[in-house]
């Protein structure tokens, strides 16, 4: 396996011989990771997961219990999947064609789910490939995610739709004279256009 020495992967994790997995990550019982998969440093991956084909995660993700990360899926750093979250790959999803033939991987186009940097998915969440989920946001547990999600968004809901704003700190923020807050950083947003923006540091 193309690893570092320092990656803890327990006997009954079932880790492709040619997945990379960086320095510090841990692979936890009865979790999959499939053929060219690359993780970065420090990850985790819970209880029963699955990380599909050629899957990417950056550095310091979490991807918890019973999760299904499907191909082609990415991960940027600091993301966390939580508990039963399902990254979906199939945009008209069908087991046979349309002369009743089997399905084969040939047949069918996959799509994948991009999650930028620091981004959170709650438990039980469904994104529906083709979808980006922006920098920072937080989705909701159970929400199911159907289109692309604005940096910093709160997302709840069937079909999820954006409730607030959260900070870097995953704390809703709150809005004071025209700007919005974190409560528990102070770190100060600015929202235009119905988009949100970290302002710069003085």
């Amino acid at each position: 396996m193309t690893h570092s020495a320092d990656v803890r992967i327990v006997d009954s994790a079932d880790v492709a011989a040619n997945a990379r997995i960086g320095a510090g990550s841990s692979i936890w019982h009865l979790a999959q990771v499939r053929e060219d998969a690359v993780l970065g440093e420090n990850c985790v991956v819970g209880r029963g997961a699955y990380i599909g084909t050629g899957v990417r995660l950056g550095d310091n993700c979490k991807v918890q219990n019973y999760a299904l990360v499907y191909e082609p899926a990415v991960l940027e750093a600091g993301v966390f999947i939580g508990p039963a979250v399902v990254l979906t790959n199939d945009t008209y999803p069908r087991a046979v064609n349309v002369d009743g033939s089997p399905k084969s991987a040939h047949d069918w186009q996959p799509v994948g789910v991009t999650i930028r940097e620091g981004a959170a998915i709650g438990a039980r969440a469904v994104c529906v490939a083709p979808v980006e989920i922006g920098r920072w946001a937080t989705i909701a547990a159970g929400s199911v995610v159907t289109r692309d999600v604005p940096a910093f968004a709160l997302m709840a809901g069937v079909p999820a739709r954006r409730l607030g704003w959260v900070g870097k700190a995953g704390v809703r923020l709150v809005e004071e004279g025209g700007r919005w807050v974190c409560p528990q950083t102070g770190a100060i947003y600015i929202e235009a256009d119905g988009l949100l923006r970290e302002e710069s540091p003085a």
